[in-house]
């Protein structure tokens, strides 16, 4: 066999274990900063305001304004109130739309970025920046993107309610699952893939049983580390252009979103190139790749129709000429009547085909 590839590792600073968000400090420290800026959502604005008297002077105050999908109107007046109180980095405490937040404030200023995830988002180790603007999400890619240090601490993820753990979970999936059919995959990205996807596929389960069960919250951090490392290493399909097309015109939650779409999408392009996909027949089991991934995240409780998150019937024909729009690079063509029959069957729940 011989093999020809490239890899380039993530250039972040990884701290994974139990207690390590104590060390925020100390990673501010390391960066050569002094005022740092803590973010996050309304809904973890106490959170943050704990972290921001833990820090004492190593903190400027906080912005706790973050919302999904990354409007960039949140993001300008974050990077205001950064210059007003003289911040030189930012600690991003919460999930994908608190370390999108702090993404897109590095991607305009190049202010440097601690990131503690509370989700299995997984977008705190890519490069990748998506965000909002007048009903349309973009994405970009810059070295600038990437956070300098994540600090991952299992503890923080033991009260994240079951329902947002399984929804975090299969969007972790969803990175690493298109991975395995990139056209710049390679041998590391595969083998993180499926190491990523096994390692969430036996957490989530048992999270169901046992919310607080901290061997499995580190088992499913873990593998929500490596798909999003996955994500940073190869160029996003099908699936993400659909999620992207949904969360910025439509509006809908973002792992939700992913959760519901991932079945379809990959068993549509598992279609194309059965081979790739095999690891996911064999981790989860089943005939083919959607529909074993449908079957399991049926079995754990996920959301499994669109209609359920407010899109209606009639915006389907909309979602798909955006979806069809210059496309992301895919293993199987792209055309606009396979598409909306893809979206048909997301939208009410259909298990998938293939």
């Amino acid at each position: 066999m011989t093999l020809d590839f490239t890899y380039q590792a993530s250039a972040a600073r990884i701290v994974f274990g139990n207690g390590a968000s104590g060390d925020v400090g100390k990673w501010v420290e390391a960066l050569g900063c002094r005022r740092a800026l803590v973010l996050s959502t309304p809904h973890q604005a106490g959170d943050a305001e704990a972290l921001s008297k833990r820090l004492g002077p190593l903190s400027v105050g906080t912005f706790t304004e973050a919302t999904m999908h990354t409007p960039v109107d949140v993001t300008e007046r974050a990077v205001a109130r950064a210059a007003e109180l003289g911040a030189d980095c930012v600690v991003s405490l919460g999930g994908g739309s608190t370390t999108g937040l702090g993404k897109a404030m590095a991607y305009r200023t190049d202010i440097q970025q601690i990131v503690v995830p509370t989700t299995y988002a997984g977008s705190e180790v890519t490069p990748i920046l998506g965000q909002t603007e007048n009903g349309v999400k973009t994405t970009v890619r810059s070295p600038k993107i990437t956070p300098e240090v994540v600090i991952y601490d299992p503890q923080l993820t033991l009260g994240l309610p079951v329902g947002m753990s399984v929804t975090s979970g299969l969007n972790a999936i969803a990175h690493a699952a298109e991975g395995l059919y990139a056209p710049d995959r390679n041998p590391i990205t595969t083998m993180m893939s499926i190491d990523g996807i096994r390692a969430l596929k036996e957490a989530l389960p048992a999270l169901i049983d046992s919310p607080r069960d901290g061997a499995a919250r580190e088992k499913a951090l873990y593998g929500a580390w490596l798909c999003g490392t996955v994500l940073g290493q190869i160029s996003m399909s099908l699936h993400h252009k659909i999620c992207h097309t949904l969360g910025g015109s439509f509006d809908t939650p973002h792992a939700e979103t992913h959760s519901i779409m991932l079945p379809h999408t990959i068993g549509f392009n598992a279609a194309a190139v059965p081979e790739l996909m095999t690891p996911i027949s064999g981790i989860f089991g089943g005939a083919t790749p959607g529909r074993a991934l449908y079957d399991f995240a049926r079995s754990i409780g996920s959301p499994m129709a669109l209609k359920d998150f407010g899109l209606s019937e009639a915006d389907l024909d909309r979602a798909a000429d955006i979806a069809t729009r210059n496309p992301y690079s895919n293993p199987r063509p792209i055309d606009r009547t396979a598409i909306r029959a893809l979206l048909q069957d997301a939208w009410s729940g259909t298990r998938p085909p293939y």
